[in-house]
């Protein structure tokens, strides 16, 4: 009898995250189509779109046209970034599963991201949470600089479980703690991903990680050693922040559920429905992704023999 693999959730972020940093528009059809795509490959959970002001994103101009269009899969769970009333109403408009709430743990980069102090971005959200608590649409917040401000350098444990405390006291469903310009470590990881799930077991608890200083897999291994199951991932690497300079994207879908696979979880993901959708990526958005996957292949694609005669060089390997 085989062993039972542990289950793991993972929410695929590049139509939202992804997208919204690119300067190339992706064309209404061709969102709809990669997220059918997406949805047939076992996600737990896809942010859609984002119901900011179009002129903040334009690349997300079409977000209630997306919502309406896409075809959506049994158990899938279908979440909207939104900012504010405005955004909310618009969302709960398309029947969102979820709204997905954000704000900086860090002042200085709150004030950059979003212009407005952290008091008065709790007030905002606050404000969202009292109209979308009503209805029976899930409530997610997600945490930026969670694991360091590209401004202010560290930001303490006490503080980021405090802004989760605030949250949990309104009655959010979920916390996500985002590594938004990729300064997160794996003793950080595990330590504050312990602490947050031992104070606030209620809640389900995601982890965000970019993979800019080439961290994210291992930041992934260190967040299982603390018992989080749920990992937010972009197709192709995508994604960014404007204020990590040189900064690449979110951990690599395809690249984290090969490693999960590989180490005996179930992700639920389909890896080669995946890597189909992500191979798509450079025609919509006119550049190459950072997948590595994409390039190399998973670990057992193997490749012909070279014929006699065609052999090179033995290489000086160790």
């Amino acid at each position: 009898m085989s062993a039972i693999r542990p289950r793991l959730y993972i929410q695929e972020v590049a139509t939202r995250d992804g997208f919204q940093n690119e300067a190339r528009f992706i064309e209404t059809d061709d969102k709809v189509a990669l997220i059918d795509r997406l949805s047939a490959c076992g996600f737990a959970k896809i942010e859609v779109t984002s119901f900011t002001s179009p002129r903040a994103i334009p690349a997300l101009l079409d977000a209630e046209a997306v919502m309406h269009r896409i075809v959506r899969a049994p158990g899938v769970v279908y979440t909207v970034l939104v900012p504010n009333v405005r955004g909310a109403e618009r969302a709960l408009s398309c029947d969102v599963d979820e709204v997905n709430l954000v704000m900086s743990v860090s002042e200085t980069h709150n004030r950059a991201n979003l212009r407005m102090s952290r008091s008065e971005s709790f007030g905002q959200l606050r404000d969202v949470i009292e109209v979308v608590s009503k209805t029976r649409v899930a409530i997610n917040v997600s945490l930026s600089t969670a694991f360091g401000c590209p401004m202010e350098g560290d930001v303490a444990e006490d503080e980021v479980l405090a802004w989760v405390g605030r949250f949990a006291e309104l009655g959010v469903h979920g916390v996500t703690l985002c590594d938004t310009t990729g300064m997160a470590y794996p003793n950080q990881v595990r330590q504050l991903a312990r602490r947050t799930r031992d104070a606030f077991a209620a809640l389900d608890t995601t982890l965000h990680f970019h993979n800019t200083r080439g961290m994210a897999l291992a930041n992934t291994l260190a967040a299982l050693d603390a018992g989080i199951d749920r990992f937010d991932a972009s197709l192709g690497g995508l994604g960014g922040c404007p204020y990590a300079p040189g900064a690449s994207g979110n951990v690599c879908t395809e690249e984290l559920v090969h490693m999960l696979e590989l180490n005996g979880y179930d992700t639920g993901v389909d890896l080669a429905g995946a890597l189909e959708a992500a191979a798509r990526l450079p025609g919509l958005i006119g550049h190459d992704v950072p997948s590595q996957l994409l390039k190399a292949g998973r670990r057992l694609d193997l490749h012909p023999a070279p014929e006699a005669g065609t052999q090179r060089p033995p290489a000086a390997g160790h």
